[in-house]
This record gives C-alpha cells, sequence and structure tokens, in this order.
C-alpha cells in the first residue's frame, strides 16, 4: 500500500483539541476505506509567512498515512470542504521517518540553545585566514614616480 506524509494548516481561532478532533475524524474517514495512520504530530500553533483566507497564524499538524489513493483523495476532498483548514499538502514517500520529524526536533535544538552566544558575528567558515599576498614592486606607488608625475603636470600647463 503506498505511503504518503500528509500536512494540514487550521484555523487560528481554533483550540488545540479541535484540532486532535479534526485528525480523528480524518483517522477514521481512513481507516472506513481500507488504510491506516501511524505517527501524527501537532507542530502547534506558528505565524504564516502571508496571510490565507485573512488568517496570519495555523495549527500545523502532520500525519504518516498508509493508505490507498481512493482513501487519500476522499480526505483531501472532505479538507476541501471543511472551513477549519486552510491549507493541506500530502506528498507520496517511499517510507516513513520512525523518528520525530524535522519540525520537531527543530524547537528542540532551541530549547538548548545549541552554539548559540558562542560566535559574535564575523566569519562562518572558522578556517584560519590566508594571509594576503604581498604587492609587488610595479603594484606599490613609489615616491620618485609620484614627484615625476607633478613635474610632468606643472611642464604641461607651462609653469
Amino acid at each position: 500500500m503506498p505511503l504518503y506524509e500528509h500536512v494540514f494548516l487550521a484555523r487560528q481561532d481554533i483550540s488545540a483539541q479541535q484540532v486532535e478532533g479534526l485528525v480523528d475524524t480524518y483517522r477514521s474517514l481512513l481507516e472506513e476505506n481500507g488504510g491506516k495512520v501511524g505517527k501524527t504530530e501537532y507542530w502547534g500553533l506558528k505565524s504564516l509567512s502571508y496571510r490565507i483566507k485573512k488568517n496570519r497564524k495555523a495549527h500545523y499538524t502532520l500525519i504518516n498515512i498508509e493508505a490507498p489513493h481512493e482513501a487519500v483523495a476522499e480526505m483531501e476532498r472532505q479538507m476541501g470542504l471543511s472551513t477549519d483548514v486552510i491549507r493541506f499538502m500530502t506528498i507520496k514517500v517511499d517510507e516513513h521517518e520512525t523518528e520525530p520529524s524535522a519540525m520537531m526536533r527543530r524547537s528542540d535544538d532551541r530549547d538548548g540553545r545549541g552554539d548559540r552566544g558562542r560566535h559574535h558575528g564575523g566569519r562562518r567558515d572558522h578556517g584560519p585566514r590566508e594571509p594576503r599576498p604581498e604587492r609587488t614592486e610595479a603594484a606599490k606607488p613609489s615616491e620618485p614616480a609620484a614627484e615625476e608625475k607633478k613635474e610632468e603636470t606643472k611642464e604641461e600647463s607651462g609653469e
């Protein structure tokens, strides 16, 4: 049976419990049509990059699905009709990840603060700087040459 990762965004003004209710509704719909739901992750209420249907934030949820295409198509149809779901995306995958998704790992990294505070700007490659090449004599301005230029300009002007 095909494997899918499905992410949907729910309106900002519903509660997290109502989002869980939506997940349960879609889980039962998939199971009725011969599929099953693996891992589900609630990513929380996050800001959107731009307004979608007058919403500035949305509840993000990930669902791992193992179901026939018809079951997924019916779930997407139901989501399209729902006023609580503002966007969704389903991607077919070769296998499901067993560990937490990148969104969950990223929020865990924020709690530990990682390497933050150690670097204060500057270079990001952290390698040693290479010495600058020495300038050649031709590239260096010499004082006699500068004096000759002054004399040439005086002669041309007729002084």
